[in-house]
């Protein structure tokens, strides 16, 4: 993936998760799947996308993710919420719940 397509993505999507992981993160091989379920039944208009922060160290430095997991959603084109290290599932679902209701209505 590049940055450039990545960024145009972020911009025609009416949203998109970015989740940040690393090759040897186990927390965030095992939260991927919560996170893949979640926001296929929550929110089906957003596209995941699931990014090694080893194999795209480019994308992470620009999106300044330092740690993984991170996990940043953007709606609209704009970032709107960013979660890292200690991810609460049930409130980032609940926080977007609304944005994203208001944003296919």
């Amino acid at each position: 993936m590049r940055l450039e397509t990545l960024q145009k993505t972020i911009e025609d999507k009416p949203g998109v998760l970015l989740y940040f992981s690393g090759e040897n993160c186990n927390v965030c091989h095992a939260l991927r799947p919560k996170f893949k379920e979640a926001f296929e039944t929550h929110f089906p208009l957003v596209e995941q996308i699931y990014l090694d922060v080893q194999e795209h160290p480019e994308i992470a430095a620009h999106f300044q993710v330092f740690s993984v997991p991170t996990m940043i959603v953007y709606l609209g084109g704009r970032e709107f919420a960013r979660e890292g290290r200690a991810v609460s599932l049930s409130r980032l679902v609940e926080k977007l719940q609304r944005p994203y209701e208001m944003m296919i209505s």
